[in-house]
């Protein structure tokens, strides 16, 4: 009989110390790399590698395939499967592809079986919740018109518009309250463009998926980190969301230090910055042994430069004039971008995290994603705050690839299923989860069930 209550913090934390496994999952390996160097997207995958069983191929449920004749032919594009390459990629393969198509071509790729069980709490089975749900989405998706995704390239276009404007006029006007207004303005359409390009880089490769990149982040780096760790391992220890702020904001209970107090104080000092941390982490990579130059970085991790660019080009300020007003324009966009994503779902005492205590120790995909994640009333149904505050989570958690022009569609049967399987889908506020994130911060005891055995 498992421990209860109180007595479950404590022997489960030890079994993670003694064994060196998750807390919530303890059958699963502890992440290799997961506490070493900078956090980056390829450390992440390089552990991923060592842990997940995929020889050297990619792994998808208990079979190992080699995709290398594939990579270029891939329709979704060749990232995905060049950055995945010696991984288990059972969840991404489960999710990106709604449709039985992908299924079926697989099979001409498989090598053999894999020698070892997945390192995954997660399971896919044909009657579970989410295999379910997807079978009735892909049938309601067919009566949707293929125009409805044009409402959200509106949307996109029209702040990546109002971007190149504004940032313009903050160095061609002269008077100060309204060179103050552009400068807001474009800080914030830069800030929306990329929370909305995170609608397209989930999805085949595409220009506007790009457009993340004049942040100075990479889509590319954006793609591991979001799209193949936190989506697919949300509030884990593979989140590499999660773990990748770490020392500096600490989400998973545990015991702390004690400036956690100052969460605040710090999201406030760290999150202008970030834009900026990241592009240097990843430039200082050139410089390792790993040769991350020739392996990872790529053409478009330049796309940042061409706003600097444009606005000097278009502003008629002297250089000088127009870096520092990027930097204000970058650094506030960042502000703004961190601030919308770390109250945007996934942080609030309710929420699932790793140590929490959880019914099953295997769960189904879909059933987990749900436990992550809390949607917000006073944004879902308004597709322009769903595209630039992340809205309708839950579904494009669930459906990453799915436009989220489509999204709004497939609740009828979500919530019809949610009832079926008793998935735990819940709604609140902006401000309950934004004062959540901050409690969570803070929180040292794992949620544990109150009846378990």
């Amino acid at each position: 009989m498992a421990p209860k209550g109180a007595e479950y913090i404590e022997f489960a934390h030890r079994k993670a110390a003694e064994k060196k496994t998750h807390v919530s999952f303890p059958q699963l390996k502890y992440p290799s790399l997961r506490d070493e160097g900078l956090r980056h997207p390829v450390q992440w995958l390089q552990g991923k590698a060592l842990d997940d069983g995929a020889e050297g191929l990619w792994r998808v449920h208990d079979g190992i395939y080699d995709l290398t004749e594939f990579i270029d032919k891939h329709p979704g594009g060749a990232d995905w499967l060049e950055l995945t390459k010696g991984t288990d990629i059972t969840e991404a393969f489960e999710c990106h592809h709604i449709t039985n198509f992908a299924v079926k071509m697989l099979e001409k790729f498989h090598v053999r079986d894999a020698k070892t069980p997945r390192n995954s709490p997660f399971t896919f089975k044909e009657d579970g919740f989410y295999k379910t749900l997807k079978r009735e989405a892909v049938e309601e998706l067919k009566k949707l018109p293929k125009t409805e995704g044009n409402k959200t390239d509106r949307i996109i276009d029209g702040l990546f518009g109002t971007l190149l404007v504004t940032s313009v006029l903050s160095l061609w006007l002269t008077n100060y309250w309204a060179v103050m207004a552009s400068y807001l303005i474009a800080s914030l359409s830069l800030a929306w463009t990329a929370v909305a390009a995170h609608n397209y880089l989930h999805r085949r490769t595409n220009w506007r998926m790009y457009l993340f990149n004049l942040t100075l982040w990479s889509y590319r780096d954006f793609r591991v980190s979001h799209a193949l760790s936190h989506h697919l391992y949300p509030n884990t220890l593979m989140d590499l969301e999660v773990s990748g702020l770490e020392p500096f904001l600490l989400w998973n209970p545990r015991k702390k230090p004690f400036y956690a107090k100052l969460t605040l104080l710090i999201e406030l000092a760290l999150f202008p910055a970030l834009f900026i941390i990241t592009f240097l982490k990843r430039f200082s990579l050139n410089f390792t042994r790993e040769g991350f130059f020739k392996n990872h970085y790529k053409w478009h991790d330049g796309v940042g430069f061409l706003l600097p660019l444009w606005m000097y080009i278009m502003g008629g300020a002297s250089f000088y004039d127009t870096i520092v007003m990027w930097l204000w324009i970058n650094c506030t966009a960042s502000f703004i971008f961190f601030s919308i994503g770390s109250n945007a779902a996934h942080h609030h005492p309710q929420i699932f995290k790793d140590g929490d205590q959880v019914r099953e120790t295997t769960v189904d995909w879909g059933m987990h994603e749900l436990e992550a994640v809390m949607d917000r009333t006073d944004i879902n149904g308004n597709l322009f705050k769903v595209m630039t505050f992340f809205g309708d989570h839950a579904m494009h958690h669930l459906f990453p690839t799915v436009d989220h022009a489509y999204l709004s569609h497939l609740y009828p049967i979500f919530l019809r299923n949610c009832q079926k399987f008793k998935a735990n889908f819940r709604m609140t506020s902006s401000i309950d989860l934004f004062i959540g994130q901050l409690k969570t911060a803070v929180k040292v005891d794992p949620n544990v069930l109150e009846d378990s055995s």
